[in-house]
Formats: structure tokens, C-alpha cells, sequence
């Protein structure tokens, strides 16, 4: 039995339902830290959020203002292309959702470009980009996000692989069609699914 299988088993054992855990995976109680570059420091005094691109008003956002626009929690599963899951994690933060309608996104739309500290970008198709579950989120387990897991905020969307859940989060562009961004040009693949195993361009 390899050791993916004897992990999953350890988990459907414990009550977990196997369905929960992509292929390929392994479900670990820590949270591992992987990231290019350096780990930025940047207080929320400082930080900005800001939108543009097919929009009737692009905006942006200081770290007050930011957190007005809405609050939300989302319970859910993460997973890594490096082969990690972490079940029931626990967010909170600002909706997408509220984000997007705050800015009169064009309606034909077809993707968006998210932006990070240190011009690190990752594409989302507009509907895997505006999901319920989908959030800026600042605090992960009831404390404020830390640096090292993208504090002071940072995007999740749970049902992709995490490299789509972009640390240090400063705003998106609201693009007509869909484009690479930084690990997409690098040999990920474009959409990024889990459960489908889209870890690379050719999977």
C-alpha cells in the first residue's frame, strides 16, 4: 500500500469522508509554508487594495475601507499542488462577491488577474472567481492571517488548487478573456482543478 493510500486510510477511518481527499493527495494536521520570494512585511496602515480593468469604476481601497465592504466565514477543505490537504480550515473576511459588485464589473467579462506584493499574479476564470465560498480573507481559526500564510490578507478558493488562493493579495484586474499569471507561465496548468489533478500544463 503506498503511502497516499495509507494516509487516506487513516482519515476514512477517523470518520472522513474519502471523497474529501483529490487524488493524489495526503491530508496533513499542519500547514505547511511554500512560497516564492520572501515573506513581505507590510502593516495594514500601508496596504491598499485596488480594482481595474473592464470595470465602470475602478477603486482603490485603504485597509478600513477595504473591511467595510462586507464580512463572511467559510468553513472548507485546502489543497496544495504539492500534494497536501488540510481539512476544515476556518476564514474570515470580505466576500468576493461584495468586491466585485462594488465596482460595476463588465458582465462579459472573462477572467481576472489577481495581483500580489511583488508582482506575482494568478488568472481565475470569472465564475470560479465569484463562488460563495470565495474570500479576502484576513483571519484563518479566529486570529488575524500571519505573514507567512499571506497575512495581512489573502485570497481563498477552495475549490482549486492553492496557488490560486494568492498570498499578500493587493487588488485584481477584471480582464475579456483568460491569461496566465506568474506559476501559469511557469509550467502550471491554466485552470488548476484537484480533483482532476490539474497540476501541470500537460495533466
Amino acid at each position: 500500500m503506498s503511502f497516499f493510500d495509507r494516509n487516506r486510510a487513516k482519515y476514512v477511518k477517523a470518520g472522513v469522508d474519502a471523497a474529501r481527499i483529490p487524488p493524489g493527495q495526503y491530508v496533513t494536521e499542519r500547514w505547511p509554508v511554500l512560497h516564492e520570494g520572501a515573506v513581505p512585511a507590510l502593516d495594514t496602515d500601508q496596504w491598499t487594495f485596488r480594482v481595474d480593468g473592464l470595470v465602470a469604476d475602478p477603486t482603490e481601497w485603504s485597509w478600513s475601507e477595504f473591511s467595510a465592504l462586507g464580512r463572511a466565514t467559510v468553513h472548507t477543505d485546502i489543497h496544495c499542488v504539492t500534494k497536501w490537504t488540510k481539512l476544515d480550515t476556518d476564514w474570515e473576511g470580505v466576500p468576493v462577491r461584495a468586491v466585485w459588485d462594488a465596482v460595476g464589473a463588465d458582465p462579459n467579462a472573462g477572467a481576472v488577474m489577481v495581483h500580489a506584493i511583488g508582482g506575482y499574479t494568478a488568472n481565475l476564470p470569472v465564475d470560479d472567481f465569484l463562488r460563495d465560498e470565495n474570500l479576502f480573507a484576513d483571519t484563518f481559526d479566529g486570529v488575524p492571517l500571519t505573514a507567512d500564510h499571506g497575512g495581512p490578507m489573502r485570497l481563498i478558493v477552495p475549490h482549486l488548487y492553492f496557488w490560486k488562493s494568492v498570498k499578500w493579495v493587493t487588488g485584481f484586474t477584471v480582464l475579456a478573456q483568460d491569461a496566465p499569471g506568474f506559476w501559469e507561465q511557469n509550467g502550471y496548468h491554466i485552470y488548476g482543478d484537484p480533483f482532476r489533478e490539474q497540476r501541470f500544463t500537460n495533466d
